[in-house]
């Protein structure tokens, strides 16, 4: 999946057609209630779908329960399943690998951020986070995501393309050949259609 919702295509009244901005829908996992409340209103202030849960747990059992499924942006420290063994379980999957992944800590400890985007988080973000890192964030996963669409359209050109140029030029056939020469043959003529409009006028 790629993984954003598709982008909605709207026609006004003058004719001219434009492409409203995308809604995100964004999976935000804190075992923190204060702390999950305001990445929600910073992501729904960012025009985005917001589906919160308190645990790495609950947030595995959302993925595999719902198929709407865009980014996930998680606390690094929570009890269980940290942020980590959630991004390393989502990138291990082979349904849920594609889903881009945001750390949050407020821990600013640099080998603990290059693990995680080693693992392939999308980005690490310190706490508290700000509305500039919510709107710098969608706008990355969404070109992320136009880019791979871009990816796989030219692919399946180039894959359509080649299949036409593999197909073989289909050939006369020989029997529908001559059936149209023979059936040219036996369709009359002008001029027999008059001799025979002649010949059946004779008879009246």
């Amino acid at each position: 999946m790629a993984v954003g919702e598709v982008m909605r295509m709207e026609i006004p009244s003058g004719g001219d057609m434009s492409v409203t901005s995308p809604e995100l829908h964004v999976l935000a996992v804190d075992d923190s209630i204060v702390d999950r409340k305001v990445i929600e209103r910073l992501l729904r202030i960012s025009a985005c779908k917001v589906t919160t849960v308190e645990s790495g747990a609950r947030a595995l059992q959302y993925l595999g329960l719902d198929g709407d499924k865009g980014a996930s942006v998680t606390d690094y420290s929570m009890p269980g399943l940290t942020g980590y063994d959630l991004l390393k379980k989502i990138k291990e999957s082979s349904v849920f690998r594609e889903i881009p992944v945001v750390i949050m800590s407020s821990e600013n400890i640099l080998p603990r951020i290059e693990q995680c985007l080693r693992e392939g988080a999308e980005d690490f973000l310190l706490k508290p986070v700000k509305l500039a890192d919510v709107k710098r964030i969608k706008e990355l996963i969404m070109r992320n995501e136009a880019e791979d669409c871009k990816t796989l359209s030219h692919s399946n050109k180039r894959k359509l393309a080649e299949y036409i140029d593999d197909a073989p030029s289909p050939s006369p056939s020989p029997s529908s050949s001559t059936h149209d020469d023979s059936s040219a043959k036996d369709f009359p003529s002008s001029k027999q259609m008059k001799s025979a409009d002649e010949k059946f006028s004779s008879l009246l």
